[in-house]
């Protein structure tokens, strides 16, 4: 196994913490891997357990993660002031979520001046074995 590399971005988090009090509140971390790309991740804590008996994460909780993911990230590449509205939104759950680290990285697919779509991907151990994964139009602030 190939453990993600994962440099935290204190300056970058704590940003995210007070323009989405619901990051704060799963403790998402927002940095970048090795090559630079940009990463958030979700430490694993006890709290976030759905099924105590595997044990696996919440579904709620891997939605609610990746919903953040996709709406920070367009915030910051985008440069915008405030979140952008999600029009429509699907998680697939791939894997159950083990009880580990969870990381995930966005891709916009298409950013233009009233709607934009991205995708998410969410894994544990390894990039190429998904656990989860998202897709969302939203609406762009001021329209």
């Amino acid at each position: 196994m190939n453990p993600t590399i994962f440099q935290l971005d204190e300056q970058l988090t704590s940003k995210a913490y007070q323009s989405m009090p619901y990051s704060a509140a799963i403790n998402l971390k927002i940095g970048t891997d090795s090559q630079n790309n940009r990463l958030y991740c979700l430490p694993f804590a006890q709290q976030n357990i759905g099924n105590i008996f595997l044990p696996a994460l919440h579904g709620g909780l891997i939605g609610g993660f990746l919903q953040s993911c996709i709406n920070l990230y367009l915030q910051e590449q985008q440069n915008l002031s405030e979140p952008a509205r999600i029009i429509d939104y699907t998680t697939d759950y791939l894997l159950s979520g083990k009880a580990l680290d969870s990381y995930a990285q966005c891709q916009i697919l298409h950013a233009g001046k009233r709607i934009s779509h991205l995708t998410v991907t969410m894994w544990q151990n390894q990039p190429d074995k998904p656990i989860a994964f998202a897709r969302a139009h939203l609406q762009m602030p001021g329209q």
